[in-house]
Formats: structure tokens, C-alpha cells, sequence
């Protein structure tokens, strides 16, 4: 059974993915995990040319626990491990990856409310 705060971050995961498709984004993959490296990647998409993987962080709205923004929760250790379970990914779907020019990694922090709504938002556009 999930957790409460498996459940908020898949719902955060959620909204991201509406709201990035509505601006243009095309989300090509969810909850990627890969053969050599544990964790998972959040979102993949397509912006343009551009890979962008997509991590997001939520926290309940009114939470006093946790970094004072959702997105202060990637530190290096967070981005060193996306980085390398985007390359093991790109491995794991040689010749079937969308065709891009280049490759982003941005962070989404979302704050929701008890209704599950996004109370607040912040896109960092090429995070690292």
C-alpha cells in the first residue's frame, strides 16, 4: 500500500505532466526505472529538440518539515544519481529514443494543498 507522501508525489507527478503538456511539452515517458542504476526518473520529455528529464519534488501545502522550497530538496547527490540513471536509460533504449538535439535536466517543486491542488509551483529550466 502506498504512503502518504508515495501518493503526494505521484499525484505531484501528475499535475507536472498536464501542466508541461499544456505548455508545449510532450511527455514521452513516467516513472522510468533502468536495468544498471536504482532509482527512478520522474518525467521525460520532449521540449523542441531538447531530452529534458524532469525531476519533481512535493510538499503538502502548510508542511514545516523539509527544505523551505520543494526544488531545494536536488542536491548534488539527487543530481549526480538523475544523471546517471538518464545515461543507463538513453543505454537501455538505444535506437528508440526520440530524436533531440540536446539534453536538459529540470527540477518542478510543487506545493499542494489538502485538496490536491498545486498551491504553488517553481520550473527550474535546465536545473543542472
Amino acid at each position: 500500500m502506498p504512503t502518504a507522501r508515495m501518493r503526494l508525489g505521484r499525484h505531484a507527478e501528475t499535475l507536472v505532466a498536464a501542466r508541461l503538456s499544456g505548455s508545449g511539452m510532450r511527455i514521452i515517458a513516467r516513472n522510468q526505472r533502468t536495468s544498471d542504476v536504482r532509482g527512478e526518473l520522474d518525467l521525460i520529455a520532449l521540449d523542441g529538440r531538447e531530452l529534458v528529464f524532469v525531476e519533481v519534488k512535493a510538499l503538502s501545502a502548510g508542511a514545516t518539515a523539509g527544505p523551505e522550497r520543494p526544488v531545494m530538496a536536488v542536491g548534488w547527490r539527487k543530481r549526480r544519481k538523475l544523471r546517471s540513471l538518464a545515461i543507463a536509460w538513453l543505454h537501455d533504449h538505444d535506437g528508440f529514443v526520440p530524436r533531440h538535439e540536446t539534453l536538459r535536466f529540470d527540477v518542478v517543486g510543487v506545493r499542494v494543498d489538502a485538496a490536491g491542488r498545486a498551491v504553488d509551483w517553481e520550473h527550474v529550466r535546465a536545473a543542472f
